[in-house]
């Protein structure tokens, strides 16, 4: 068994599920790094950062993984398509442009450096306090602007582009679902969706998820809300039916949690 390295601390819960997921299949096919790089077609320092959270692996590399260990890939799939998503937005995230100040250059004198050094420090301390006016400004326009009737617009400019301003677009209410449970060929329906194999994990919405919602309700299991959003409260609800019913318990939906949930 691998002694594997801690994931690093600010690695999304999605995607260390999916890292804890392939480091538990390769601990138990018993293949070393180097016969998983020769078995899958990815090197050995690939999968070393693959499983040590530093990147996240392609899906071509987690499909030839499952199928090095003889493991069925859509499980492992569906937890990378829901990493993909949580890696994709840290990344959009920590995409930040960086803002600098750039300080006047100057030519080396040795007979003005006291005073080339003065006009540096006085040339910065100009910019901050152009920088501080500007940002003061804007603040009280935005302050004036939002009074209704005490303070009248200064120009008229200002007050024609108030007047044509159209009011922000409403966002559309989200979609409510309710559970209409009957027994058709021995098997429950809630009336939202007539699926058997869709995959569903932690992150996924739509009818599916509020179809799956109901079937754990009214097996006992309490998934929250029937808002058709899979949370961590419908992911908790997942496991205790899958432990109930003696499946692998990774708390993804998939034909044989449905098959169960249905009876």
């Amino acid at each position: 068994m691998s002694r594997w390295a801690a994931l690093p601390a600010e690695l999304d819960p999605r995607v260390r599920q999916l890292v804890v997921r392939l480091r538990r299949l390769k601990d138990h096919s018993g293949l070393s790094l180097r016969q998983l790089a020769a078995r899958t077609g990815y090197s050995q320092k690939s999968w070393e950062r693959y499983l040590g959270g530093r990147s996240l692996p392609p899906r071509e590399a987690v499909d030839a993984l499952a199928r090095a260990v003889d493991e069925d890939p859509t499980r492992l799939l569906a937890l990378h398509e829901v990493a993909a998503e949580a890696w994709g937005n840290r990344r959009a995230e920590a995409a930040v442009p960086e803002v600098t100040v750039a300080e006047p250059e100057f030519l080396p004198d040795e007979t003005a450096g006291a005073t080339g050094r003065s006009l540096r420090v006085a040339l910065v301390a100009g910019t901050v306090a152009l920088v501080l006016a500007v940002s003061t400004a804007a603040l009280l326009v935005v302050r004036l602007s939002g009074r209704d009737g005490d303070v009248a617009h200064p120009t008229a400019p200002l007050a024609a582009t108030a007047k044509s301003a159209s009011p922000p677009a409403s966002r559309p209410p989200a979609p409510t679902y309710t559970c209409r449970l009957e027994r058709i060929d021995d098997r429950w329906y809630a009336g939202i969706s007539r699926t058997r194999g869709a995959i569903l994990a932690n992150g996924h919405a739509g009818p599916e998820v509020a179809e799956a919602q109901c079937l754990l309700r009214r097996a006992g299991f309490s998934p929250g809300g029937i808002d058709g959003i899979f949370g961590p409260v419908t992911e908790r609800a997942v496991e205790q039916a899958q432990q109930r019913a003696g499946l692998v318990v990774d708390g993804i939906i998939g034909p044989h949690t449905w098959k169960a949930l249905r009876r």
